[in-house]
């Protein structure tokens, strides 16, 4: 899609991010999880971030949100936006019902008290819990606790919504009723990033797509396009360490 005329919502400016660990196999105690990133986010597109586990995808939207801050470089927001990270099951606590628990985690998520009180009959009606919103979140089976994470994220209404593998909760027939609502807020005016293992979503979903791996992107551009690299690159079994350092930045879709 064309960026002419949007704004930048949300960029990452030469962003890293270092660990110290005690583990072997890190050079000088430390491991580099994000190494001098650099990407912008226009109002009104979703990006998807692809790539292994571990490189570093959920640590991405962690700093956009600003949860984690960065070792080096800048994460700057447009002034007056909001963000927001859409992830099963934040600041939930057992004791309390599911109903409390749903008003904290609108609150945690950038919701006022009053909004998020608005919020609970729609919550409670969506994720089909019935009774079970009033009774403690420790009785939950997995299932529940995904279905109520997803329906109190989901109510959140924040400019720039981040998404980070929430589409794949609970049975087949409420993962199909989550997919629809969340491509309902997506096909609007929403500014999302969107991270995902299954292809076949982020194809559908993103209009524009950034592969990680080892720290830094190594492919940039249309959905399908960057898809295809990162499934050429991996298909066949398990990557070689450090085989994606003879790999250069690309932005598909532009002369190399």
């Amino acid at each position: 899609m064309s960026h002419s005329g949007r704004q930048v919502m949300l960029e990452l400016q030469e962003v890293s991010l270092v660990y110290r660990s005690k583990r072997s196999g890190f050079e000088h105690g430390q491991h580099k999880v994000l190494d001098a990133v650099s990407l912008r986010v226009y109002e009104g597109e979703t990006l998807g971030i692809i790539g292994r586990n571990g490189v570093g995808k959920t640590t991405m939207l962690q700093l956009m949100a600003g949860i984690f801050a960065p070792t080096r470089g800048r994460v700057r927001q447009r002034p007056g936006k909001s963000a927001s990270l859409l992830t099963l099951g934040l600041g939930f606590r057992g004791e309390l019902s599911g109903r409390d628990n749903a008003l904290l985690a609108a609150m945690l998520q950038g919701s006022s008290k009053s909004q998020a009180l608005s919020y609970l009959f729609e919550i409670k009606n969506f994720s089909e819990l019935g009774d079970s919103f009033e009774e403690p979140v420790k009785t939950y089976s997995a299932g529940m606790r995904a279905r109520l994470g997803f329906t109190t994220a989901l109510m959140t209404h924040v400019d720039i919504l981040l998404i980070d593998e929430v589409l794949s909760v609970g049975d087949a027939q409420f993962r199909a009723k989550a997919e629809a609502a969340m491509k309902e807020r997506i096909r609007g005016e929403q500014t999302v990033v969107f991270v995902s293992h299954m292809a076949a979503q982020v194809r559908d979903l993103c209009d524009r797509v950034i592969w990680i791996a080892d720290g830094r992107i190594r492919a940039e551009g249309e959905a399908g396009e960057v898809l295809g690299e990162y499934h050429r690159f991996v298909g066949g079994g398990d990557a070689k360490p450090g085989a994606t350092d003879a790999i250069p930045t690309r932005r598909l879709g532009q002369k190399q």
